[in-house]
């Protein structure tokens, strides 16, 4: 059985607690961290809304429908 708790704690507090962590302690911290930004972000990716946004893009790039750098830098 797992159980879940959602804590309201306030950013500061947040970083004054880790920075009281050893720093073996902060490197896990840091793994865990990176491991869910890493899923996040490909959940994003994968989102429906990104995946038709990218083949619209795609879509419009095909067609000629596009700017290129140097002509919107230029503008």
């Amino acid at each position: 059985m797992t159980t879940t708790v959602n804590l309201q704690i306030p950013f500061e507090s947040l970083v004054q607690a880790i920075q009281s962590l050893s720093l073996e302690d902060q490197h896990k911290l840091l793994e865990i961290l990176e491991d869910r930004i890493f899923e996040a972000e490909e959940e994003w990716e994968n989102s429906p809304e990104i995946i038709a946004e990218v083949e619209e893009a795609r879509r419009d790039y095909e067609a000629g429908d596009y700017v290129t750098l140097d002509e919107f830098i230029s503008n």
